[in-house]
């Protein structure tokens, strides 16, 4: 009887063993996007129109918020994904940052310092100073180039209409060869009919972009990602940029796992009780893939806990918001993260 406790004592071992090797079996790679929605310093800059959010301005924007509002940011950065890899994601693109001191402060909150993330950011033409920037892990992914691309966008009167650059960082992850591109395409401000062509605008610079890369490797692996005010099955993403089904995926044309998300009646943020899903995450075709030695995309999806949504009133299950109407409610974002993991089979 003891020699059979004993054999099953080792069988027990083994068994847990090989389930501990399977679950370690690949390596995951995460990749997210966040408008963290008005992450400004509380400083006057006068070049750019930030007034209201300084001391005096309408929303008398303190550092004691400006410091809630980092903590807020960098604890949400910290948990996408964790469930899955038990650290914050690897490449997070980030938009409606004003500048490069914010974007410090928030990768160097203890939330986030022990992940070592480094900066890629660009200061863009934006009217209210907002920006596009890219966060990443020193120790996962080596930068080899980066460039800030300006969208040139005019209108009815012919005036530029200045807006947001595209960042575009080039480097390896563990020998492959990828870049990422990080979008905050022009806003539906005065009607959506009316701002179209300025995001078809948007989609056609990304577009030309993805194909100067392509053009010095065509095996090169893009994430195009980002808040592009409009939803995946808008005219500037369909006629320029994307197809939803893989079996028939060809090149140029990219992946949008996103699509069939939103075809459920998800979205990653809300308006006049419709869900929209305009934080998207692009895929090159390579990405889709049955080679496992390499990476390949996994699955997406919207990251919405309850502590980030709105929990009584007529915005329930809203993004819980730092301002409503004016009013300071001490909330994240209006817009929901997104996420995609990729995975490879690890050595």
């Amino acid at each position: 009887m003891k020699r059979f406790k004993s054999w099953f004592f080792i069988i027990f071992l083994v068994s847990n063993s090989i389930q501990s090797q399977k679950k370690d079996r690949y390596s995951i790679f995460t990749i997210a996007f966040y408008n963290v929605e008005n992450l400004f310093d509380t400083v006057n800059d006068s070049l750019h129109f930030d007034d209201e959010m300084t001391p005096d301005g309408n929303y008398h924007w303190t550092l004691e918020r400006y410091n809630l509002k980092i903590a807020h940011i960098a604890g949400v950065i910290s948990k996408i994904g964790q469930s899955m890899t038990k650290t914050c994601p690897d490449i997070v693109g980030i938009c409606e940052v004003e500048n490069l001191k914010v974007i410090k402060d928030l990768v160097d909150h203890p939330f986030l310092r022990p992940y070592g993330l480094n900066i890629i950011h660009f200061d863009s033409p934006d009217e209210r100073g907002i920006d596009v920037a890219l966060l990443y892990k020193r120790d996962r992914f080596i930068p080899m180039s980066f460039k800030s691309h300006r969208l040139l966008i005019f209108n009815a009167s012919d005036k530029r209409d200045y807006t947001r650059d595209q960042l575009v960082v080039g480097g390896l992850l563990e020998g492959e060869e990828f870049y990422f591109i990080v979008n905050h395409w022009p806003s539906r401000s005065g009607g959506v009919a009316r701002s179209q062509p300025y995001r078809q605008a948007a989609a056609r610079l990304n577009r030309r972009i993805i194909d100067s890369v392509l053009r010095l490797n065509l095996e090169a692996k893009i994430i195009s990602m980002g808040d592009l005010n409009d939803n995946p099955t808008d005219r500037s993403l369909k006629n320029s940029l994307t197809l939803s089904d893989t079996k028939n995926l060809q090149s140029p044309a990219f992946f949008n796992p996103m699509e069939s998300i939103y075809k459920k009646g998800e979205g990653s943020l809300a308006y006049r009780d419709q869900w929209n899903l305009f934080d998207q995450i692009l895929l090159s075709k390579n990405l889709i893939n049955k080679d496992r030695k390499l990476y390949t995309f996994w699955k997406a999806g919207i990251y919405h806990p309850r502590f980030l949504q709105t929990e009584t009133g007529n915005y329930k299950g809203y993004p819980f918001r730092t301002y409503v109407s004016g009013r300071y409610t001490g909330g994240y974002s209006d817009h929901f993260p997104v996420y995609a993991f990729l995975i490879k089979q690890a050595n």
